[in-house]
């Protein structure tokens, strides 16, 4: 049985994500981890594409490749019920109004990247992604093979990042949706993660 992040992990998180808008940690169990990292390599995966209204491909914006994950495979089930515990979880804490969530894999070849952009904006309100998470899939990685998610503050003008972090096995990120913007840097061998985000009750 798969359980979600326990009670000391969800009161350090809620914490984070109150005082810093970012969450750093290694939570999952190893059992569904590794599921997860086999799974990975498995799913057929298609080219992002970037816009709401207007979708469409823009490969010098992003050149990775996604699979959405549904309930109907045993592995993706199980990490959809994680996020249901975790939602729950931060909905208590932080009554944040999160009423659903949706999440992807993530295939970045070498060299693929992901421009600095934003999960969402606040002018959009509940509208939109308010928390959003990645939990990396790698089962290795090195510390010169790059493709760190690259954090920056909330000024329209920072050039100076506040992290930089390399996606090693197993690490989570959860942030604020609409506070910290972010870019994938190009790596040197495959990359893969999966990314999810919990919305509001009026998400469309």
């Amino acid at each position: 049985m798969i359980l979600g992040p326990d009670e000391e992990m969800l009161d350090a998180w809620a914490a984070g994500l109150s005082a810093d808008s970012l969450v750093v940690a290694r939570p999952l169990p190893s059992q569904l981890l590794t599921a997860l990292q086999q799974r990975a390599l498995q799913v057929s995966y298609k080219a992002a594409h970037v816009g709401r209204a207007q979708r469409r491909l823009a490969p010098e914006v992003r050149s990775d490749a996604i699979a959405w994950v549904t309930a109907n495979h045993g592995v993706d089930a199980q990490w959809l019920t994680w996020l249901d515990a975790l939602q729950l979880g931060l909905n208590r804490r932080l009554f944040l109004g999160l009423t659903h969530h949706e999440s992807h894999y993530a295939f970045y070849p070498p060299g693929a990247r992901y421009q600095r952009h934003r999960d969402a904006f606040a002018a959009d309100g509940y509208s939109n992604r308010i928390v959003s998470l990645v939990l990396y899939l790698n089962e290795t990685w090195s510390d010169t093979a790059g493709g760190e998610l690259v954090v920056y503050g909330d000024s329209k003008g920072d050039a100076e990042p506040l992290k930089r972090l390399a996606p090693l096995p197993g690490r989570l990120v959860l942030f604020l949706s609409a506070d910290l913007p972010h870019e994938v840097l190009p790596a040197q061998q495959n990359r893969y993660s999966l990314a999810a985000w919990f919305r509001g009750s009026s998400a469309n």
